[in-house]
């Protein structure tokens, strides 16, 4: 099964809607799904404080701006 990763943190509606729309492609695509908070991490929260939230799959990413449900289903078809 892929790995997921999801970079977010409290209080950020972009993060939460971007989460909801994970939740629901998991039930369409396999994948197991992992949530870090970029405060929980120096290098996280260096590297992602401007762009989350952000998902990464295989190194490749889909970054804060281009979070919507029709862009983060095709980011997942295309890399799993």
């Amino acid at each position: 099964m892929e790995k997921v990763i999801f970079y977010t943190k409290e209080d950020c509606l972009l993060c939460d809607e971007a989460f909801m729309y994970l939740e629901t492609l998991q039930h369409l695509h396999s994948f197991q799904l992992e949530v870090r908070n970029i405060y929980e991490n120096d290098l996280w929260l260096e590297k992602y404080h401007l762009t989350i939230p952000v998902i990464e799959i295989n190194q490749q990413q889909l970054l804060g701006n281009d979070m919507s449900l029709v862009n983060i289903e095709q980011f997942i078809t295309n890399h799993i």
